[in-house]
């Protein structure tokens, strides 16, 4: 069981019989009231997201998230069809339960699956990645004084802005929580 003044972001917790992800939480110490913490909080079986507040002695079970170590392999129709690394055990997740990561994964590459007591609740991706950049449009000397940026597509079909030194074939580290450019790979 977990209080309610212990959550941080990030913890899931059961409520009603349904799995709750804690996305933002703040204690507040009211004038001569007791402190409340304020939540927001995302079902992870429908995707809402909902504010509630709690008083801090409030439990809740933790739920049980298992992170499984897989390589995606590849697309199959709507289906994304990735092995399991321990057992190699191969199955397909949704577009629903995949996410995201269709933007940031090639083929072989490793991710994590979130499963709850043996139901796939998604997929979570390392910080950053490396991808090839497939087009973009040539940049001019003399232009980066300003830092300026050109959008340069990547081997995965996602689109940053880039530094205008980046050129097509140049591998680039992007950021999987923003969708952001970090920097260039050498």
């Amino acid at each position: 069981m977990i209080n309610a003044g212990e959550l941080r972001a990030g913890t899931t917790v059961e409520r009603n019989g349904q799995l709750w992800e804690v996305l933002s939480f703040e204690h507040i110490k009211l004038g001569r009231g007791t402190a409340v913490v304020r939540t927001r909080l995302r079902n992870l079986d429908t995707g809402s997201v909902t504010e509630e507040t709690f008083r801090p002695e409030e439990r809740f079970p933790r739920a049980r998230i298992e992170k499984v170590d897989v390589q995606y392999l590849y697309r199959d129709g709507e289906q994304y069809v990735v092995m399991e690394s321990q057992t190699f055990d191969q199955f397909p997740l949704d577009p629903g339960q995949f996410g995201d990561a269709a933007r940031y994964v090639r083929e072989s590459d490793h991710l994590f699956v979130l499963r709850h007591e043996g139901r796939v609740l998604g997929v979570e991706l390392p910080i950053a990645v490396e991808l090839e950049v497939v087009e973009t449009e040539p940049g001019f000397r003399g232009d980066t004084a300003t830092g300026a940026s050109k959008p340069a597509t990547l081997s995965t079909g996602l689109v940053v802005d880039a530094p205008l030194f980046v050129e097509v074939g140049d591998t680039l580290k992007v950021d999987t929580r923003s969708g952001k450019y970090l920097e260039r790979v050498q």
